[in-house]
């Protein structure tokens, strides 16, 4: 029961850019175009679907990957990411986002000279882009696409677009709608702009709404579980590697495999087989005698 209470009160706290709230603000397609027409400035004529949370795993052997918020127009396909704690490898991140947006797109049947459009989104609370020396650059956006080295006004044309958003310096976006936007999503305050109080509006809604409540719950019981089950069997995991090490040990100084196998709760075979790896090759001893 506690524990159900402490997840309404997260609830109760819950603000725009936190996970589940986000994907449900933008599942409202004509949100989702706004928030893409502003950040993006392209136009978006209609949205097919938000998908939220989709995972794209092409293949049972790869690693799959899950987007925020994926959707489609006609022509484009855009992934959208909330990013509220410290990015890692921004790089190599989109990097892969990219490759699993194209996959997906190829696996139905689309030949790659037909690929659309593609942008990945990055709204991030904390600067992802830092010099050598561990300072950020500052920067409120940063815009990539494939361009040559050697004359910069030769583009690959792949398509392909990356941008990231950095709230941390609002102050220093040109754009006002972009702005006041960013200020919004860095202190939660929607101020004077009328796109970000129905932003504001939605998430106080929906934080109303019982089937949100109910969703949310499930949803952070679910991932509580799993956290818990991976928690066991790190500690599992820990128990038998620490009854690895001292039948390591105890062989090296001399206990006997039934001891030990005795002492730690393990099979004699497992205590051989552990012996064998200690052993010498230029050692003949005999590991079944004791």
């Amino acid at each position: 029961m506690e524990e159900f209470e402490n997840i309404q009160e997260i609830i109760d706290r819950l603000t725009f850019t936190d996970d589940g709230m986000f994907q449900a603000v933008l599942s409202d397609p004509e949100i989702s175009a706004e928030l893409v027409e502003r950040l993006l400035h392209i136009k978006v004529d209609h949205v097919e679907y938000p998908e939220l949370e989709k995972t794209i795993a092409p293949f049972y052997t790869t690693k799959g990957v899950r987007l925020d918020v994926y959707l489609k127009d006609s022509n484009k396909i855009i992934d959208i990411e909330m990013q509220c704690y410290p990015l890692k490898d921004p790089g190599k991140r989109t990097r892969y986002y990219q490759s699993m947006v194209d996959c997906d797109a190829l696996l139905k049947g689309e030949d790659y000279s037909r690929l659309k459009e593609s942008y990945i989104l990055f709204i991030c609370k904390h600067d992802p882009f830092r010099d050598e020396d561990n300072k950020p650059y500052g920067l409120p956006c940063y815009t990539f696409r494939n361009a040559c080295e050697e004359d910069t006004k030769v583009n690959l044309d792949d398509k392909t677009v990356k941008v990231f958003y950095n709230s941390s310096v609002y102050e220093k976006e040109k754009d006002e709608r972009i702005r006041d936007f960013l200020y919004f999503v860095h202190t939660n305050d929607s101020g004077k702009d009328d796109f970000s109080s129905r932003l504001s509006a939605m998430v106080e809604k929906l934080k109303a709404n019982k089937k949100f409540r109910s969703d949310y719950l499930a949803m952070n019981l679910h991932d509580r579980d799993i956290m818990e089950r991976a928690r066991q069997e790190g500690i599992s995991q820990g128990i038998r590697q620490n009854a690895v090490e001292n039948a390591r040990n105890l062989y090296a100084n001399g206990v006997s495999i039934n001891l030990i196998a005795k002492s730690l709760k393990m099979s004699e075979d497992e205590v051989r087989e552990l012996a064998r790896d200690i052993v010498p090759e230029t050692q003949s001893v005999s590991l079944h005698a004791e």
